[in-house]
């Protein structure tokens, strides 16, 4: 599996992220602009002794993670994690390959972006009485689905 976060802004969800990423042989793409940078203790606290083990991957832009990951790959499939849809992330059909797309924290997914790929935007039902879930709360959430799709799979 593969986790992407465009333009993440806070470091303890990303280094949450890191850790879970590791824990399930899991690939992390960040996309620049970062909210923090790399090399800051505060993110190596947050994913622990695990940060060293990421498999991680950082992109200039969203056109440059793109352009290497999915335009012109036919196997490739990408999610967008947004509360812009109805469509459930309990509703696609996951497999061990994809990548699943977060937002940043403030904002998510540009809507133009997800306009432009209504048919891969994915949601976790809640209540509408608050925002959002915590960032790491919902890639932990949507991953764990997609793992048990493809049979725990971590290798």
């Amino acid at each position: 599996m593969n986790i992407v976060l465009l333009n993440p802004e806070i470091h303890v969800n990303t280094g949450n992220i890191g850790r879970t990423c590791v824990l399930t042989n899991t690939k992390l793409h960040l996309i620049k602009p970062l909210g923090f940078e790399l090399g800051d203790k505060k993110i190596k606290r947050a994913g622990l002794d695990y940060w060293k083990d990421v498999q991680l991957f950082v992109w200039e832009s969203l056109e440059d993670f793109w352009s290497k990951n999915i335009e012109g790959n036919d196997s490739a499939k990408i999610y967008m994690a947004t509360t812009k849809t109805k469509q459930k992330y309990t509703d696609v059909k996951f497999q061990k390959d994809d990548y699943i797309m977060f937002g940043p924290e403030s904002r998510g997914i540009p809507e133009d972006f997800l306009n432009a790929h209504k048919e891969k935007n994915i949601t976790i039902p809640m209540l509408p009485i608050g925002r959002s879930l915590n960032l790491s709360n919902a890639v932990a959430i949507i991953l764990y689905e997609a793992l048990k799709q493809v049979n725990f799979e971590f290798e």
